[in-house]
C-alpha cells in the first residue's frame, strides 16, 4: 500500500493502539504547534517502527501538551528490509545525505565501517540515528533501520555470517557491466560494501577477494564519490537481486 504524503508524518516511541493517547515530546510539541500551527482536532499521520501507520486526531489537553489520538490503521506494519549498508564513514555534510539515501533505497541496517583510508569520522550515533528517522518521516517508510556502532573491517569480516552475501564495489574490475556479476548471485540475503573516498587499501583488497561471500562489482567507466557510489549500487543491487521486483 502507497504512502498519503498529504498528511503529516511523525515518528513516535509510543506503542500505538486504539483508544490508548500517544504523546509527543517537546520537540515534536515546537513543531506541530508552533512551526505548522496545526490546531485542536486536526489530523496527521503516525508509526513507530513496529505497529504500522495511524491515522492520529490531534488532542491539546492544556496549553503546553499535546496528545494524538489514534483514529485508524492506514497501514500494516511491513517486514523489515533485509539489505545491510556497509560504509565507510565521510565528512558530516555528506554523511547525512548518505544516511537519508541509503533509506530511502531500502537499507535495513546501517553499519559503519572503518578502514584503512577512512577519512571521516561518526561524531555522533544518534544523530545517524535522528537522520534515519527523518528519512523514513520523509519518505512514506515504515520499518525503522538499525544503526550500528562503528567497527573494524577486518573485525567485521572475521564475525560475518556467510549467508548473508557481501557486494562491494571494485574500481579495479575488468569490466564495467555489473549485471554479469549479480546475475551469479544466489543468496537471499545481501549486504553492500562501500569504501571510503581514498579507496581500499592494498590489504583490504586481498582480504575481500579471497573470502568466498564476497562479490566485486564495478559501477561503469566513471570513478564516483563514495555517496554517489552507493545511490548506484543500491539502486542495481534492489533492480537486479533485490525488492524492487
Amino acid at each position: 500500500m502507497r504512502a498519503n504524503f498529504r498528511l503529516q508524518r511523525l515518528f513516535v516511541q509510543d506503542d500505538i493502539r486504539p483508544g490508548t493517547a500517544v504523546p509527543v515530546d517537546d520537540g515534536q510539541y515546537n513543531y506541530l504547534h508552533n512551526v505548522l500551527r496545526m490546531e485542536d482536532g486536526a489530523e496527521l499521520l503516525a508509526f513507530n517502527g513496529r505497529d504500522g501507520e495511524w491515522l492520529m486526531r490531534l488532542r491539546y489537553p492544556s496549553k503546553k501538551r499535546i496528545l494524538l489520538e489514534p483514529v485508524e490503521l492506514t497501514r500494516p506494519q511491513p517486514e523489515p528490509c533485509d539489505l545491510h549498508y556497509l560504509f565507510a564513514p565521510l565528512k558530516v555534510g555528506r554523511l547525512d545525505y548518505l544516511v537519508q539515501k541509503a533509506v530511502e533505497m531500502g537499507a535495513g541496517v546501517l553499519q559503519p565501517v572503518l578502514t584503512q583510508h577512512v577519512q571521516g569520522k561518526i561524531g555522533s550515533i544518534d544523530r545517524l540515528r535522528a537522520n534515519a528517522v527523518e528519512a523514513t518521516e520523509q519518505c512514506g517508510i515504515l520499518a525503522i533501520p538499525d544503526v550500528r556502532e562503528p567497527v573494524r573491517l577486518v573485525s567485521l569480516l572475521e564475525g560475518w555470517d556467510a549467508s548473508r552475501r557481501i557486494i562491494y564495489c571494485d574500481e579495479g574490475a575488468e569490466t564495467n557491466n555489473p549485471m554479469s556479476a549479480l546475475g551469479g548471485i544466489a543468496e537471499k540475503h545481501l549486504a553492500l560494501l562501500i569504501g571510503p573516498e581514498g579507496g581500499f587499501s592494498t590489504e583490504e583488497q586481498t582480504l575481500l577477494r579471497g573470502l568466498p561471500f564476497v562479490t566485486a562489482i564495478p559501477l561503469g567507466p566513471r570513478i564516483l564519490r563514495a555517496d554517489t557510489a552507493a545511490v548506484a549500487a543500491m539502486a542495481i543491487i534492489q533492480a537486479t537481486i533485490g525488492d524492487w521486483h
